[in-house]
């Protein structure tokens, strides 16, 4: 994997090991940050699931102040701090190893200025991270990645992609 735009463009980043684990393309990473890219200049973000810290490490690449790194495997967590090394994000890259959940309701800032979230596919974590935001938003902006077949309650900004889907919560939407 490569981040695709910014200071940081072109540097290869390592994938967590697995066939559980499934990165986010990088023409789905793109548009996704074409999306968020007003959002993002001096942002603290948030990338949920972070798996290999693509989305999170992409934001700061593309201008973000600080973002919040949140995965709880610690295999994967190992891929994402040698990620965090490898392109010199230093005190930028904030890592919690945890679940997201969690991290939420209990560690976490008040509020961002833009959330990542690309849970596993097959489960009801995107519909379950929906509906926490819903409730209680916990960033200006919200992005879940998702099945394409998959319908998030509350959403009426999807973008689809063959198989994936990126369902967009905006706090001005409320």
């Amino acid at each position: 994997m490569r981040i695709i735009a910014g200071r940081w463009r072109g540097r290869r980043i390592a994938a967590p090991p697995g066939k559980d684990v499934r990165p986010t393309r990088d023409r789905v990473r793109e548009a996704w940050m074409s999306i968020v890219q007003p959002y993002l200049v001096g942002a603290e973000v948030v990338d949920l699931f972070a798996g290999s810290g693509a989305l999170g490490l992409e934001a700061l690449s593309r201008g973000a102040s600080v973002a919040h790194l949140v995965e709880r495997h610690a295999k994967t967590f190992a891929v994402l701090q040698e990620n965090v090394q490898t392109l010199g994000a230093g005190s930028a890259a904030v890592l919690h190893r945890q679940d997201a959940y969690t991290f939420l309701r209990g560690s976490a800032p008040a509020q961002f200025d833009v959330a990542f979230a690309d849970p596993p596919y097959g489960g009801e974590d995107a519909k379950k991270l929906a509906a926490l935001w819903l409730d209680k938003p916990f960033a200006r902006l919200l992005g879940i990645e998702h099945d394409s077949h998959q319908v998030l309650e509350g959403c009426s900004d999807v973008r689809k992609y063959g198989t994936s889907a990126i369902s967009f919560f905006r706090q001005e939407d409320l």
